[in-house]
């Protein structure tokens, strides 16, 4: 570290310590490591007052309830459940990482080892008493920090909080469910229904999809970093008011058709009461007027989603709060307006172990200052405003208990040491009454849009061939960090090198070319991308009703030495999960140590390699190829988890293109702990070798999707491959032609 970053760091810390800062608050409390906020009061008066007139805690309980309020949260991560590496990623953590806690004291405090949710299906859930501070200052739990912040940017492990994992697991997704996250930021319960659309990894292209929308176009960038992680092509943010959010409309045979969601998640913007022992201002800030001011927006968002929802599909609706004027209230009143088109599934045996209240049948109204209303009908009309009458419990005993409101799902703090939260879950049976009539379409397509059928000579050869000659028809509309454009009539000739070239790669034939997208309209593509045919489909027939954030995963990028290397795009590690399985060409088969030594070494000649990767890649022409390590069942003690990895085969040494944390992700998988800062070996031995930062949008540019390529960080940025400036690579722009000094391996 140099001086001047400790010098920001000491100027951080002195900041923090002064009276009134939110994030430390100087000396512990003694509620253990989270720090103290010593000049905030755990104790509301009101908020006490208002609960236990509503008795939303079960008798006998409320000191309970109250001390675990003022206790600070466990720390909980969640294991990405899609990915096939989950399980060793589980067993790396239960006999290495939670192994070297057991009897460990800290600051005089015994470690607790961590302990696997309960109700979490397959042990992927795991809650901690070791807070981010502990854990960050602790010299004993280095290695344990590092792990769990190198494996979360690698988007195997998730710190989420544990109550907010319940909802996507009520809403019970399929990969086949068209899902619409309709509050999605920062984006936690997102990446658990992407991770369900992935059930089954031999799937490049459920036919599914989540489509996740934020209101604030911030938080909106936050969501495409938490959902760039899984590395999924059918995943679609947008930047909606989630009340209002525009009715889609998608192509069925030629027929515009609209567009329902199996799937609905509606956890709503809430007043928060539920985050007390996380964000202790709400202890100071909580007033009823709060919730008052949200229960329309609240009723708004969950009626618009009830209104996109499919016949036989399923609703989540969720707070972090405790107050039945955001919970109950907003339920019975959509429960009723539907005139029995929604009804209150029984979830009571879908999450064994998770401990839970029923929802409430009766509850009052209380204003900011403390007074009380049993009914709309006592309200004066100077409260009008204030409070409406969908906050009040239905007044027909019978309707009230056809609603089966004590379906509704109120998790208290205290009986399994997590946050407060709410949860309902409807299913719809039938249309909306005021949606009886399904809207007119303005018009329809003219004819079906076919797919570009393959040359039967050379299937898929050359499979974008020109890129000057991709269809230029930009969707307008959509932002330009969303901007595509459609990758259709393609030239499948392959008799051009400027191209994805599927005969280098010998592409499938089943390869879906028109999934295939670009962000720019003008020159030359820089990324191609790829989305499911379905997103695909959204795409092209919203374009002026939507505004895209961010869509598609990157699967190639330009090689600007394209001529000299046969083919003008190399493969992008963050989809090869996606394109491998129709990669039938450029494959080498890689052992245990082959992966070793190309994860931590940083050009490795060929003889490097084991003889049986030696053959395949002795004879193999320049260029991208594909690495893949397939795991030996007979020998259960290695990484019984398959890995392909992008590389590049230069003159007579081969090199990865993996990101820095995928990187430490794959050697930490086979026992091999890497420390943060050293470097690959070799790489300072050659002048020009590849550095760790990998541009994938201009020379210099570090790039947000692959930012380092080697454990070590800070070496200045790699020029793309081929060439270290915009102009195509010849033989003067290395020595004799040869890619070395261009950051290729030799």
């Amino acid at each position: 570290m140099g001086r001047r970053s400790r010098g920001r760091r000491l100027q951080q810390q002195q900041q923090q310590q002064r009276p009134g800062s939110a994030e430390d608050g100087g000396k512990r409390n003694g509620a253990g490591w989270e720090g103290g906020y010593p000049e905030i009061v755990k104790e509301n008066k009101l908020f006490e007052h208002y609960y236990q007139e509503l008795k939303i805690v079960p008798e006998g309980e409320w000191d309970q309830f109250m001390g675990a309020l003022r206790e600070p949260l466990p720390a909980t991560l969640r294991i990405t459940g899609y990915k096939s590496h989950a399980k060793e990623i589980l067993h790396c953590l239960k006999n290495k990482y939670f192994k070297e806690l057991e009897d460990l004291e800290v600051d005089g405090q015994k470690v607790e080892v961590p302990q696997p949710l309960s109700w979490y299906p397959e042990e992927l859930a795991w809650h901690t008493n070791l807070s981010r501070k502990i854990l960050r200052k602790s010299p004993q739990l280095e290695k344990f920090h590092q792990f769990l912040v190198s494996e979360t940017e690698s988007g195997n492990i998730s710190r989420q909080e544990a109550v907010s994992m319940i909802p996507p697991l009520l809403l019970n997704a399929h990969p086949h469910h068209k899902i619409l996250d309709m509050c999605a930021a920062p984006g936690s319960k997102t990446t658990q229904l992407i991770e369900m659309l992935h059930a089954d990894m031999n799937v490049p292209f459920p036919e599914g999809f989540v489509i996740a929308n934020d209101v604030d176009n911030r938080r909106c960038y936050l969501l495409v970093h938490q959902a760039k992680r899984l590395g999924s092509p059918c995943i679609m943010v947008v930047n909606h008011d989630a009340s209002c959010i525009p009715r889609l409309q998608v192509d069925v045979n030629g027929r515009k058709e609209i567009l329902f969601y199996d799937r609905i998640l509606c956890d709503v913007p809430c007043s928060g009461d539920g985050t007390m022992r996380k964000n202790v201002d709400v202890w100071k800030k909580w007033s009823a007027l709060n919730s008052l001011q949200l229960h329309g927006l609240q009723l708004r968002i969950a009626t618009r989603g009830a209104e996109q929802l499919v016949e036989g599909g399923r609703m989540v609706y969720s707070t972090c709060s405790l107050n039945p004027i955001e919970d109950e209230a907003v339920i019975a009143s959509l429960l009723e307006k539907s005139e029995g088109a929604l009804e209150l599934a029984d979830v009571s045996s879908e999450l064994p172990g998770l401990k839970w209240v029923p929802g409430l049948s009766q509850w009052k109204v209380m204003t900011k200052d403390g007074q009380w209303f049993t009914s709309w009908d006592d309200v004066p009309h100077n409260r009008h405003t204030q409070i409406r009458p969908t906050m009040f419990p239905p007044k027909d005993p019978e309707k009230l208990q056809a609603m089966h409101l004590e379906r509704c799902l109120r998790i208290l703090p205290h009986h399994q040491n997590t946050g407060g939260f709410f949860v309902a879950v409807l299913v719809k049976k039938a249309s909306m009454p005021w949606n009886k009539r399904p809207p007119k379409l303005q018009g329809e397509l003219a004819e079906p849009r076919a797919p570009v059928p393959p040359s039967p000579a050379e299937p898929m050869a050359g499979c974008t061939s020109d890129t000057s000659e991709l269809e230029s028809k930009l969707a307008p509309g959509i932002s330009d960090t969303g901007a595509v454009e459609r990758a259709e009539n393609m030239d499948s000739s392959g008799s051009k090198r400027d191209g994805v070239c599927g005969k280098f790669y010998a592409l499938d034939p089943s390869f879906p070319k028109t999934n295939l997208l670009t962000r720019t309209t003008e020159g030359k593509k820089r990324q191609l991308y790829m989305v499911s045919k379905e997103l695909r489909n959204v795409l092209l027939n919203n374009s002026e009703r939507m505004k895209v954030i961010n869509t598609g995963i990157k699967v190639w990028c330009r090689n600007n030495s394209g001529e000299e290397f046969d083919c003008a795009f190399r493969l992008a590690q963050e989809g090869i999960y996606t394109l491998y399985p129709f990669i039938n060409s450029r494959i080498i088969t890689v052992s245990i140590e082959d992966v070793q030594v190309l994860l931590t070494q940083e050009n490795p000649f060929f003889r490097k390699l084991s003889s049986e990767a030696y053959s395949q890649v002795k004879d193999m022409a320049k260029g991208s190829v594909v690495l893949k390590y397939e795991p030996d069942p007979t020998k259960p003690d290695t990484l019984q988890c398959p890995i392909v990895l992008c590389g590049w085969r230069g003159k007579a040494s081969v090199r990865t293109f993996v990101p820095r944390n995928e990187r430490l992700h794959y050697l930490r998988m086979m026992g091999l702990e890497v420390p943060v800062g050293k470097k690959r070996e070799g790489a300072a031995a050659a002048p020009g070798a590849a550095s760790p930062a990998e541009p994938e949008d201009g020379p210099g540019a570090p790039s947000p999707a692959e930012p380092e390529h080697g454990p070590g960080a800070g070496s200045p940025a790699e020029p793309e491959v081929g060439a270290g400036a915009e102009q195509e690579a010849g033989p003067d722009a290395s020595s004799g032609g040869d890619p070395a000094e261009a950051g290729l391996p030799r």
